[in-house]
């Protein structure tokens, strides 16, 4: 090989080891890890503190009411923003995602896993929640209620306000009458509706609770030392529940209840 082929060849090495040298590999990073401590600042720390007087994008949270459901500590019976047909849709369908399960699609408290021998859910139709304020569900929501967890990692506080919305409407449509009907709204049957929609009578009967045992889902009494969410046990005698708006306006008992 001719020396100057040589000499390159040697020069190409020669530049590709100080090449290698400089490399900085993606595992070696000049980073600060999360708590973990460091030399580059003099208090140690490798988390920076927030600026004094400063609030985070996002974080400000200027409106309690919105983000609590409490005004001067009370609930109230408002929503914080004005109610469409979108947020009443937002919150069914949140609605059927998080609470039909233990509520029903109804409301009455007749969930597929209450009906499975969890706590009996409560009844947004009787007498004592449909007095309870509009804020009232949010603030559950939120911080949770007796046997039920608290969603707000899984519901956004406008999501929770929509959710809420939905369920005074729900209570509406369930215990309306045809004087709460605007003018001009042609009323229907709702057992002539399932029959035109090829569903037998029954489908439009008002839906009974489960045979559900002693144990609520009210917060339990402290002096007990009862947990909130102990397992429903099937060896307590069956208790009473609410009545349940029928479709013909008359109200009905549910099922193995007198």
């Amino acid at each position: 090989m001719p020396l100057s082929l040589r000499l390159l060849a040697a020069g190409l090495a020669a530049v590709s080891c100080l090449a290698a040298g400089c490399r900085q590999d993606m595992q070696n990073q000049p980073k600060f890890v999360p708590q973990r401590g460091t030399t580059f600042f003099t208090d140690g720390r490798s988390v920076r503190q927030q600026a004094v007087h400063t609030v985070a994008r996002g974080q400000l949270d200027e409106d309690s009411y919105f983000y609590t459901g409490l005004m001067a500590g009370k609930e109230m019976d408002m929503l914080p923003f004005p109610v469409s047909m979108q947020v009443l849709a937002r919150g069914q369908e949140r609605f059927n995602i998080y609470c039909t399960p233990c509520h029903s699609r109804v409301g009455n408290g007749a969930g597929m896993i209450v009906q499975r021998g969890y706590k009996p859910a409560g009844n947004f139709h009787s007498a004592r929640i449909l007095g309870e304020p509009l804020s009232h569900y949010f603030f559950v929501m939120t911080n949770g209620y007796g046997a039920m967890p608290d969603y707000s990692a899984q519901l956004t506080p406008a999501d929770r306000w929509s959710v809420a919305a939905y369920i005074r409407a729900l209570q509406t449509s369930q215990n309306a009458t045809e004087a709460d009907v605007p003018a001009g709204i042609q009323v229907q049957n709702l057992k002539d509706i399932a029959e035109q929609q090829g569903y037998p009578e029954s489908f439009a009967q008002p839906w009974s609770l489960p045979a559900a045992t002693d144990i609520s889902a009210e917060p339990p009494n402290a002096s007990e030392g009862t947990p909130g969410n102990a397992p429903a046990t099937g060896d307590t005698p069956l208790v009473s529940a609410p009545s349940i708006p029928a479709a013909n306006g008359k109200t009905v008992a549910p099922h193995g209840v007198k």
